[in-house]
């Protein structure tokens, strides 16, 4: 995980830039938010930045975004001014692969939005995609005319104008940001990003925690060769992401073994994902409802998080080594596969390789006897795209892609380091082996004893009285 990436101003955040007018989203906001709008700040890295300790206001312990960043703010009096540019920006999905997608301030998802519990908030919001767009704030209790579902509470906000959104973070806990104007379109182009409000002061249902990190599940259907997303999908998704980025994309999670770890996830895809911890127990502690009471919460190691949900996990990281974390439908875990591919496991094609090759020059078997050479073999890929299993460790390839990482917990990683420490070393006689003994038979069921009967079964058919043996 690289903590060295640092968020860029167009010019300088804290540097405001005169405005003639600003279109506002509601009668209610300060004329102080029209004095000036604060300089947009944006990222043009996919790795994970290093958390974003509070220069000012209220002090809180910050999240790490896996593959993100957290959105700096200003102080205008008192208020925290935030300023998201809605725009088409280029996301690496992973190394050799870009999409042409729709985010804020540069990335998809855009900026993790932190906050404390109580604090008066400014977001402005300026729309430089070719449609018009809006702002909901996902969970936040609000003034309606805050709510940002175009039409409803709120004109859209045109091509080219900026709204200014105000509120009280009234309640701690782990939400989202998305559009409310042609949502289809533009969640599936990628528009979201995280907000996380904490807790002012000490919480008895919110613990205090060493290492907290959050990240949005999203899906994209790319076709090889081509890089925008194709938006009317509604379930045959190719690439599984999480902050719109694919395994071996996906940073680590590195932790210190001891510490107190959160896990904020928030599912924007189409269809539900069974998040898997390997080596931990956790417990979901709280969801965009809010923190949930102790007697809700049961050790876990899988959660299904639901679409438009967030689940808070935490567990402490007690266990060393490199543990998978991954959605466990098998097929979450892939990258860009085709959904078409015939079934060949059984099926004898290895005679026909030659008169096929002579018309398909990379022409190679696969799929006979399973998919796990996918995972090795090198082939041509169209430009654009990503192998279907990808990703290597220390053993050979991992075969897995798309909503994988790993949880690397370490003895020796200091407090508030999130660099990557490499590969797990196994202590000695704590890894499997392959067997080199004597081959064992499996054993054979038993004839049945001399004098014994054969146990009679007695089966009663619906709708009748009799019996039959």
């Amino acid at each position: 995980m690289n903590t060295m990436n640092k968020p860029l101003p167009r010019r300088q955040f804290f540097k405001g830039a005169a405005v003639s007018a600003v279109a506002v989203a509601a009668a209610s906001v300060s004329r102080v938010a029209m004095a000036a709008l604060p300089e947009p700040v944006t990222m043009t890295q996919a790795s994970t930045a290093a958390p974003l300790v509070p220069p000012n206001g209220r002090p809180y312990n910050p999240v790490v975004t896996l593959n993100g960043w957290t959105a700096p703010w200003r102080m205008n009096q008192g208020v925290k001014e935030f300023h998201l540019v809605a725009e088409p920006v280029l996301r690496e999905i992973a190394p050799g692969m870009n999409a042409t997608l729709w985010g804020y301030n540069g990335q998809s998802p855009g900026p993790t939005i932190e906050v404390v519990e109580g604090d008066r908030v400014r977001v402005f919001v300026t729309n430089k995609l070719p449609e018009h767009t809006t702002m909901h704030w996902h969970g936040q209790r609000l003034p309606n005319g805050m709510d940002g579902v175009g039409g409803l509470n709120q004109p859209q906000i045109p091509v080219g104008k900026t709204f200014v959104y105000e509120f009280e973070a009234r309640r701690p806990g782990t939400f989202m940001y998305h559009p409310h104007a042609d949502e289809m379109t533009q969640m599936a182009m990628g528009m979201m990003g995280f907000w996380v409000t904490h807790p002012k002061t000490r919480h008895p249902l919110i613990d205090e925690v060493q290492r907290d990190f959050c990240f949005l599940l999203n899906a994209y259907d790319v076709e090889p060769g081509a890089s925008t997303p194709k938006v009317n999908t509604m379930l045959d998704f190719n690439l599984w992401t999480w902050n719109s980025r694919a395994f071996p994309g996906i940073d680590s999670l590195n932790v210190r073994l001891g510490d107190k770890v959160r896990i904020r996830v928030g599912n924007l895809t189409m269809t539900n994902h069974p998040i898997h911890l390997h080596g931990h127990e956790f417990v979901v502690t709280g969801s965009d409802g809010g923190p949930w009471p102790q007697a809700a919460r049961v050790p876990e190691v899988t959660t299904d998080v639901a679409v438009g949900q967030m689940r808070q996990l935490e567990f402490v990281a007690d266990e060393p080594g490199d543990w998978a974390f991954h959605c466990h439908k098998s097929h979450h875990t892939m990258n860009a596969m085709g959904h078409n591919v015939p079934t060949l496991i059984g099926v004898e094609h290895r005679g026909l390789v030659q008169k096929i090759q002579q018309i398909i020059p990379d022409y190679m078997v696969m799929g006979e006897r399973g998919m796990a050479d996918m995972g090795e073999m090198e082939m041509p890929l169209p430009d654009n795209t990503l192998p279907m299993m990808t990703g290597t460790g220390p053993y050979g390839p991992i075969e897995m892609g798309g909503m994988f990482t790993t949880l690397k917990v370490r003895k020796n990683q200091p407090a508030g380091d999130y660099s990557d420490p490499g590969d797990y070393v196994m202590p000695a006689g704590t890894q499997a082996y392959a067997w080199t003994g004597q081959t064992l038979q499996a054993p054979q069921a038993t004839a049945q004893p001399a004098g014994q009967s054969p146990v009679e079964l007695r089966v009663k058919k619906p709708g009748t009285s009799e019996h039959q043996h």
